[in-house]
């Protein structure tokens, strides 16, 4: 398995141009290319989810599994997700020296993951505390947003042109991407196949992990 950092995300260099997301599908095609791992699986939740259907609309890859994909809101939802996603951002890099103490306690959890997890107050801290910093931290978050935002839906791949299977994940109680979006990416990826994930927001690997384990390994060659 290769866990890949985007640019501006981790410790890899934001991108000296344009941040949209072609862009940094771009740059993930090409680290395959580089690599030499044509065929590979990939695997992307939310942001990362829209880019591995995007390298599968491009033919790059093999299998791909999207957990909650962006990409296929209507205008109005749209709207939503940036009205309410900016100033969560905002609060997260504001409250950063206290994420510790505040992750540490079922409430702040509840406070501050709500729209993220159906079930906040019952993941530990050591679950969210990293995808929570990384967020706060990552130079390219606030560009990323904005491509999320003002650049264009996701497009389709009509059936029998994605270079394997694919597998849409979406959690039925999901308030970032909502779950009405699942049918609308099921019209522009007709060979996709949906599994809903119960009880669960927009971050299976925190409501599910064992359940989005056995997904992308039994949708993975």
């Amino acid at each position: 398995m290769i866990a890949v950092d985007l640019p501006g995300f981790g410790v890899t260099p934001p991108l000296t141009g344009e941040v949209s997301i072609a862009t940094l599908t771009d740059s993930v095609a090409d680290f395959i290319r580089e690599q030499g791992l044509n065929g590979v699986a990939t695997v992307g939740q939310s942001m990362g989810g829209r880019m591995v259907l995007e390298l599968a609309r491009r033919g790059v890859g093999g299998d791909t599994v999207a957990l909650d994909p962006g990409g296929f809101w209507s205008d109005r939802e749209l709207l939503v997700f940036g009205a309410t996603l900016r100033p969560s951002i905002t609060l997260v890099r504001a409250l950063h020296g206290m994420l510790p103490s505040l992750l540490g306690s079922p409430v702040g959890r509840t406070l501050l993951l709500a729209q993220l997890s159906a079930r906040p107050w019952a993941l530990s801290r050591e679950t969210v505390l990293p995808d929570v910093r990384g967020l706060a931290d990552a130079s390219a978050t606030g560009a990323a947003l904005d491509a999320l935002t003002k650049g264009p839906k996701q497009r389709g791949a009509p059936a029998g042109t994605v270079p394997g299977r694919v597998t849409i994940g979406w959690g039925r109680r999901d308030l970032v991407t909502v779950p009405r979006q699942a049918a609308r990416a099921l019209q522009l990826f007709p060979d996709a196949v949906l599994h809903w994930f119960e009880r669960c927001g927009h971050f299976p690997q925190w409501d599910a992990p064992h359940e989005a384990t056995r997904l992308i390994l039994d949708s993975t060659e």
